[in-house]
């Protein structure tokens, strides 16, 4: 029962779909190392079943040889018997020809119980070759599955650290564009800017400012003009010499 336990556990394992089990997983990478546990200590609990299995079919196998030799045996002691009997009853020893032919039946009473027990062992042996044939098809089953466990958790671990690298890479460069150093020499530049246009604004202001001082100059000096113009006009007049040709 146990034996069959076993085998029946090897099997289930063996048919397990793998793809379909993981799909469910919350975290499949856990799932596959502990299926890979378990699949680890099943295949060390088959093994001992298996040898187990193996070490009574060995001792069975050993009792039927030694059964059939045995048998072998007893058939010689009982030909050996019965031709001293035949020849003590040529002799005309009767009694010592009957002795013989006794231990002759006696040899050949061993000789069938020998084959009796042989042939009772066939069966239970067949079926434990059977029995350790299962069991070891089914162990290189659970062999072959957990290497494919293996190899699916190690690439699920190989694709879960490239994803993360991944993942790392792209929030590295998410966070150089929200600290983005272009931006800081734009405000910068933009700052500079409004200071050379505060500089030129303050230039013009101060240009504007001196043109008018001299324009205030012009205006003034046309006025002094016009002043000096107008005192002329109402200054008294005097008469013109006059220049004649005797006086040169």
């Amino acid at each position: 029962m146990a034996k069959q336990s076993i085998f029946g556990r090897v099997s289930q394992l063996a048919k397990a779909n793998i793809n379909a089990m993981l799909d469910s997983a919350e975290d499949p990478q856990k799932m596959l190392d502990q299926m890979v546990r378990d699949y680890t200590d099943n295949i060390a609990e088959a093994e001992t079943a298996v040898a187990q299995t193996i070490g009574n079919l060995r001792m069975i196998e050993e009792d039927y040889n030694e059964d059939i030799q045995a048998s072998s045996d007893w058939g010689s002691k009982a030909l050996a018997a019965s031709g001293k009997a035949d020849e003590f009853r040529s002799a005309g020893e009767a009694a010592n020809a009957d002795k013989f032919d006794s231990l002759a039946k006696v040899a050949i009473q061993r000789q069938m119980q020998a084959e009796s027990e042989a042939k009772s062992s066939e069966p239970t042996i067949t079926s434990q070759r059977e029995i350790v044939e299962k069991l070891k098809s089914g162990l290189d089953a659970m062999k072959s599955k957990r290497q494919e466990l293996v190899s699916k958790r190690d690439e699920l671990v190989a694709r879960a650290k490239s994803a993360q690298a991944q993942n790392q890479v792209q929030e590295a460069v998410k966070s150089i564009d929200i600290m983005d150093p272009s931006s800081e020499v734009g405000r910068f530049e933009e700052k500079i800017r409004r200071e050379e246009a505060r500089v030129r604004g303050a230039a013009e202001l101060a240009s504007s400012s001196l043109d008018a001082q001299f324009n205030s100059l012009e205006d003034m000096g046309e006025q002094t003009e016009i002043e000096a113009r107008l005192a002329a006009l109402k200054a008294p007049k005097t008469a013109p010499s006059i220049t004649t040709g005797a006086d040169e």
